[in-house]
């Protein structure tokens, strides 16, 4: 990606960032990166798999989940904090993409005892498989692969897979659509120690009734500030590569 295309988007998500209380429009974030309005837009999504307006939405439900787990501030003031001006709106709009309402996620302090995948696609009985790698000279612990219409992990999987590790992975009858396969894992790479995010994302691939399957390989690499956040409550995946550091 060119050097000023990156730090143009980079202007933009730290203006979002800086400013998640605020209304702040497409004209805003674009005079941020420094790019006419239509141009801004076609960049950012390109750069980031999502829009500028839902990358903003990404952004607000993290840290709402973050205050949530964190501090004792309340549901209500949390929603202001985001910029939501109506607590349903955001109650309704955090429990369709983190899969719990914002009362629950705080009553669980972030932990995910199961996830519901979509029930209202039907059946294709096809399947998807392949393998998870890591970037070369990292080392991964337990993988959480699921299946996902945008790109963003968000809302309820069309299928899912936890894995002890990167290796192969199948996901049997899955539903008709187009889906992007994303993964996400904590590794540490060679030089390191400490312990970081990793993603991977493939797709699209579409599936439809009467395809007996596909495979479809992921790619997992160290999280960047392009990379839109978790915002599906998933299994904590640190904690498994801290225990297994410390066994080491």
């Amino acid at each position: 990606m060119d050097i000023i295309v990156r730090q143009a988007v980079a202007r933009a998500i730290t203006t979002m960032q800086d400013n998640l209380g605020d209304r702040l429009t497409i004209d805003d974030l674009a005079r941020a990166a420094m790019f006419s309005k239509f141009h801004f837009t076609r960049i950012f999504l390109r750069a980031t798999g999502l829009s500028p307006g839902r990358f903003l939405s990404a952004l607000r439900l993290a840290e709402a989940k973050r205050l949530l787990v964190t501090t004792g501030i309340s549901v209500a003031d949390i929603s202001h904090q985001v910029g939501y001006n109506s607590v349903g709106t955001f109650s309704a709009r955090f429990s369709g993409s983190v899969g719990h309402s914002p009362s629950a996620y705080r009553q669980l302090r972030g932990r995910c005892p199961e996830i519901a995948e979509r029930a209202e696609e039907p059946a294709s009985e096809a399947s998807l498989r392949g393998h998870v790698r890591c970037t070369r000279g990292a080392d991964c612990g337990p993988v959480f692969l699921g299946l996902f219409p945008a790109k963003i992990t968000e809302g309820h999987p069309g299928r899912h897979a936890i894995l002890s590790g990167p290796g192969t992975y199948a996901l049997t009858d899955v539903p008709t659509g187009c889906w992007y396969v994303i993964a996400h894992a904590f590794g540490s790479l060679a030089e390191e120690r400490v312990a970081r995010p990793f993603v991977g994302v493939s797709g699209p691939v579409t599936v439809g009734r009467g395809v007996s399957g596909g495979v479809v390989d992921v790619g997992l690499r160290p999280r960047h500030g392009f990379d839109p956040p978790v915002l599906l409550a998933i299994p904590d995946l640190r904690e498994s590569v801290t225990r297994r550091a410390i066994a080491v």
